[in-house]
């Protein structure tokens, strides 16, 4: 099995000064997910090499377990250090692709003409493609081979209106996830802010926040085995 994962290339948030990128956790469960049930991974990003990494997400208080363990893991960081290049893909060389959040995907994974081909072009495949958190928001102009907005009449979660109010950057944000996916015409499904939610709908699987992201990759492999058998 061959899994694709395509993290951001954007590192400032908004006008703040601030540093952002790809959110650690998001990352770390869902690789090991797909490393344990004995995937090959490849790493993407829009600039390719190293993606920059949301400082935040590697503060003590969200460190788990599984970030240490990607850390300490020289292979996977090896292959952080040389993300592809996202133009260099092509969705014939994959299973599937899994898109991990943080909050650089809502700059760039959500207008980068290469993320947006690429997604249609796993669909058209017949592939089913998985987003977690702030890349639902790499959704909004990907369409399904019928013409239509992939995520209209669809329903999807990611990262809501109020996670976003409580790390306090709803006036950052170029858009907010639940209100774009909303507008677009899809039903938004949500649990408590910060609970575990994954949601499978056709070929598209959408987790909640960081800590939905591993049980979105487990979802993900589960459709892909039973899909081989």
């Amino acid at each position: 099995m061959k899994v694709l994962m395509v993290l951001t290339s954007h590192d400032q948030l908004g006008n703040t000064g601030r540093k952002t990128g790809f959110w650690l956790e998001e990352l770390a469960a869902p690789y090991y997910v797909f490393r344990d049930a004995g995937a090959q991974i490849t790493l993407a990003s829009p600039k390719g090499g190293r993606p920059p990494l949301d400082p935040k997400s590697n503060e003590p208080n969200f460190q788990t377990d599984i970030t240490r363990r990607f850390e300490k893991d020289a292979d996977a960081e090896g292959q952080l250090d040389r993300t592809v290049r996202l133009d260099s893909v092509k969705q014939e060389d994959y299973d599937t692709v899994f898109y991990p959040g943080g909050h650089g995907p809502m700059w760039d994974l959500a207008e980068d003409k290469n993320s947006i081909m690429l997604l249609e072009s796993f669909l058209a495949a017949g592939k089913t493609v998985a987003v977690v958190c702030h890349s639902s928001g790499a959704l909004r102009h990907v369409k399904a081979p019928d013409g239509k907005l992939l995520v209209e009449g669809k329903t999807v979660t990611g990262f809501t209106n109020g996670e976003e109010d409580e790390v306090e950057l709803t006036k950052v944000v170029p858009f907010l996830v639940e209100d774009e996916l909303m507008r677009l015409g899809a039903t938004f499904s949500k649990v408590k802010d910060w609970g575990v939610h994954t949601v499978a709908d056709g070929q598209l699987i959408t987790g909640q926040n960081p800590a939905s992201s591993g049980p979105t990759a487990k979802l993900l492999i589960d459709r892909l085995n039973k899909k081989a058998n």
